[in-house]
């Protein structure tokens, strides 16, 4: 996600071991983390084997012993998006290591919201020999300046989790961004009925109008028949069973999304839903509703990433849902293709198992898009609790701890 205030030159370098809160594990969820009985090899690797084992990774040191130079990821900020420190990082770490690269193998920095800070961290680590780069770039304008620069130094480029329009990237991981969207707008579906919230009035909110995800979200994609959140929404503006109230221009910067909010709600009073699609922007608008004594299962106020504070809201009955996406899938997979491109091989089409359409260049990216889900109080402890994600004892600290003994969250 995109952080609009650029924040000086520091960088986060995350190299070795792993956070262990954020990643060990021994469980599995239903849909995300069954283990295979052994590591698959190289050539039958796909999507479907990545788990919270790490193990398809252990099955990668062959070809990771085959590759030359340096893994450099590069992902952009600290604020925008919690998960960048909290999972991103170590995921990517611990995949690397468990494939058998040394710390001095690989490099994971953060440009903390500045362009110039991910421009310079790319050209560093190509100087000190980086033979791939792992991206994810707060806006196609850096990263299409940094895959042009890594490009005419021979270095390949995986965008990982937001794609840079107009760029030269090899592959692209991500989560499947169209079906991200239509979780939320399937979300306030369900939500508006299962509240019973009459004449629905939604403010319909979207992130920053530079990130190529907040438009998938949003308006899906032209050559796809699922639409994202506006799809969803279409049919019930048009038969005016809904009113769609406002439209705020868009961010991912939690502040601002209040303030759009804000002046949303007072120009249009009667707004009694929020479709918002993250959970870090829905956090401050629930205060903020908190603020004007709207109760519990109200107000449906949707999000996205499975926060702490997402869950919280959403246990406690003040937001609807939240999408769901297993960062450690996605870390491996990016993983993954570095070793591949490393090693100067191809990674297999049962990896690469779809294609993004960049609109800018008007070319089909080969992909790894994996699959999200949508979360309410009823199968968070299937999925993020099972999966270490998050832990029961962060989501039910005081006064969450009723919330959670009545959904069963331990």
């Amino acid at each position: 996600m995109k952080l609009n205030t650029k924040r000086g030159l520091a960088t986060l370098l995350l190299v070795g071991g792993l956070l262990a809160a954020a990643c060990s594990s021994n469980s599995s969820s239903s849909t995300t983390t069954t283990a295979t009985s052994s590591p698959p090899t190289p050539s039958s690797l796909s999507t479907s084997s990545f788990t919270n084992t790490f193990a398809a990774m252990a099955g990668l040191k062959g070809l990771a012993a085959q590759g030359k130079g340096t893994v450099a990821v590069i992902l952009p900020d600290t604020v925008s998006s919690a998960r960048y420190a909290e999972f991103d990082a170590p995921y990517l770490a611990k995949a690397l290591t468990t494939a058998g690269l040394s710390s001095s193998q690989y490099s994971i920095q953060n440009a903390m919201g500045s362009d110039t800070t991910q421009l310079a961290d790319a050209q560093s680590a190509i100087a000190a020999g980086a033979s791939v780069l792992v991206v994810d770039p707060l806006d196609s304008d850096v990263g299409t300046s940094i895959e042009t620069y890594a490009k005419a130094h021979g270095v390949p480029v995986i965008d990982y989790d937001r794609l840079t329009l107009g760029g030269s990237r090899q592959y692209y991981v991500s989560f499947d961004n169209v079906k991200v969207g239509t979780l939320i707008g399937q979300g306030m579906v369900s939500c508006v009925s299962s509240w019973g919230v009459t004449k629905p009035t939604l403010a319909v909110m979207v992130g920053a109008p530079t990130d190529n995800n907040a438009a998938l979200f949003a308006q899906g994609n032209a050559t796809l028949l699922a639409q994202g959140y506006d799809a969803v929404l279409k049919p019930y503006f048009s038969s005016g069973q809904w009113v769609d109230a406002a439209n705020p221009p868009g961010t991912w910067d939690p502040a601002t999304a209040e303030t759009e909010f804000q002046q949303a709600y007072t120009a249009h009073p009667t707004i009694n839903a929020v479709l918002v699609p993250s959970d870090e922007n829905a956090a401050p608008i629930i205060t903020y509703l908190k603020t004007l004594h709207i109760s519990a299962k109200k107000f449906p106020v949707t999000g996205q990433d499975a926060t702490v504070v997402g869950l919280q809201n959403i246990i406690s009955g003040y937001q609807c849902g939240t999408v769901y996406k297993p960062i450690f899938m996605e870390a491996q997979a990016a993983a993954a293709l570095a070793l591949y491109l490393r090693a100067g091989k191809t990674p297999p089409a049962s990896l690469a198992n779809s294609t993004t359409q960049d609109t800018a260049s008007n070319l089909a990216v080969k992909s790894v898009l994996l699959s999200p889900e949508w979360v309410t109080p009823t199968n968070i402890q299937s999925t993020v609790i099972a999966d270490h994600f998050v832990t029961a004892a962060q989501l039910c600290a005081a006064p969450y701890s009723a919330d959670c003994k009545r959904y069963g969250i331990n």
